[in-house]
């Protein structure tokens, strides 16, 4: 009787143990091979959040998609590819290349379409040579106003200033006036933003429920931006990220109010970072007044050795609390237990060596290291195997060794990946698995 009544609950047993699956993408496409039942619990984990930025990112959405294309699309797809690609020696161009990629580019949009997606994030992020995938993408929305009606945040980046970048604000401010939270950030010069000043100025103004607005790399005129906006009783938030106040007067003056801010900030501050300025005095305020650090990320040029150790006793001081570090220099003290280590180096491997021993207690779910070559070259992987692998000290690894025109990454040693796999880590490409602080910032606030 008991036997049988355990068996009854297994289905719901088995599916709380699988939750603590999610976002592990390797662990969940192997649950879906068992058997049906497993097939069953872990598909909606995988497609929960397609898009995720959780790390590691799940890179296999696309091709997912595509398998839903109809049969023309598909023989359309497989024509392309056949004539362009699998070729051993093709002299395809890159405009057959460039055309094959419309082709999937547009395909998803049309995928989303179709079936009536209700999208809620949308970001437009747009280099110089790809405005044509811009354009494509942009014509299939004006068909389709329906598409982005119920936008809830939207992040764009451009780097120059089109016709289709103008009709393209235009069109968010007459069509979409739900968005709550805005990141924008434009790479050209102030006379080139006066260009869109009016279309920017004019989407803001009519959005009803505009709560975050994030300004990086940019110099808008904000105060134009904002005013006579319908935002006023809503936004809560404003971020200005690698913004140069260097000529508004009062902000920079603001520098000398930094120290006094941190203090009276007390345990609301979780995330501190430092770059390119005084640290000393700043790091002995956040450890006097910051007891819930849990995102330390530190800039440390090599003429600022004089406050390793300063820095070490911060560390040391949070590490009740700490749960991710980003250090750009060298550090030994470390928590017991971190979920993300970042350690961008120039060192020699017997430094390297030191450190490892000393840090062997701490468990780390994701380790990266860029190490970055600048005269002779010393091979760390066996330091690496020694006293990280074989010791199954992470979960996610990713290390990354730039030289001066060019970079290796262990993802690439397809050899190496398969001989970690054994000790139960996962090696992941670097960029993948970094953290960009400008992005957690958006994502935090």
């Amino acid at each position: 009787m008991a036997c049988s009544k355990f068996f009854s609950n297994l289905p719901e047993l088995l599916n709380e143990a699988i939750k603590y699956f999610n976002y592990d993408y390797k662990t969940l496409h192997s649950c879906i091979l068992v058997n049906r039942l497993w097939c069953r619990l872990a598909i909606p984990l995988l497609w929960e959040d397609p898009f995720s930025i959780k790390l590691p990112k799940n890179h296999r959405f696309i091709e997912i998609y595509l398998h839903n294309l109809n049969d023309d699309d598909k023989t359309k797809l497989n024509k392309y590819w056949a004539s362009t690609i699998e070729e051993e020696h093709s002299n395809y161009t890159p405009s057959q290349m460039s055309n094959f990629a419309k082709l999937v580019f547009k395909s998803l949009f049309l995928i989303f379409i179709k079936n009536e997606v209700n999208l809620h994030s949308f970001e437009v992020i747009v280099d110089y040579e790809e405005f044509e995938y811009f354009n494509s993408a942009f014509e299939i929305i004006l068909q389709n106003l329906n598409f982005v009606h119920n936008i809830k945040d939207l992040t764009i980046r451009f780097d120059k200033i089109t016709d289709n970048v103008r009709k393209f604000l235009g069109f968010f401010g007459s069509n979409c006036n739900s968005i709550s939270s805005f990141y924008y950030q434009f790479l050209f010069t102030y006379y080139e933003y006066s260009k869109i000043e009016e279309d920017l100025s004019q989407m803001i103004k009519l959005q009803k429920n505009l709560k975050k607005i994030l300004f990086r790399d940019s110099i808008p005129p904000l105060y134009s931006l904002l005013k006579n906006s319908n935002c006023s009783n809503t936004l809560n938030t404003i971020i200005f990220n690698n913004i140069n106040f260097n000529n508004i007067k009062y902000l920079s003056e603001n520098e000398l109010l930094i120290e006094p801010l941190i203090q009276k900030s007390d345990n609301y501050i979780e995330n501190f970072g430092i770059i390119d300025c005084e640290i000393r005095q700043l790091i002995q305020s956040v450890k006097l007044y910051c007891n819930n650090i849990k995102f330390l990320c530190l800039y440390i040029g090599s003429n600022n050795n004089q406050n390793i150790e300063i820095i070490l006793d911060l560390i040391e001081n949070k590490r009740q609390t700490l749960n991710y570090l980003k250090i750009d220099s060298f550090g030994q003290i470390l928590p017991f237990k971190l979920k993300y280590l970042n350690l961008c180096l120039t060192i020699n491997e017997s430094d390297l060596e030191i450190f490892l021993k000393n840090s062997q207690n701490t468990f780390i779910k994701k380790l990266l290291i860029q190490k970055k070559v600048k005269y002779e070259y010393q091979d760390i992987l066996p330091y690496i195997e020694e006293y990280i692998v074989k010791k199954k000290r992470v979960k996610y690894l990713a290390i990354v060794e730039t030289f001066q025109f060019r970079s290796e990454d262990l993802y690439s040693l397809k050899v190496k990946t398969k001989e970690f796999q054994l000790y139960d880590i996962q090696v992941l490409n670097y960029n993948d698995l970094v953290i960009d602080v400008y992005d957690l910032i958006n994502k935090t606030y």
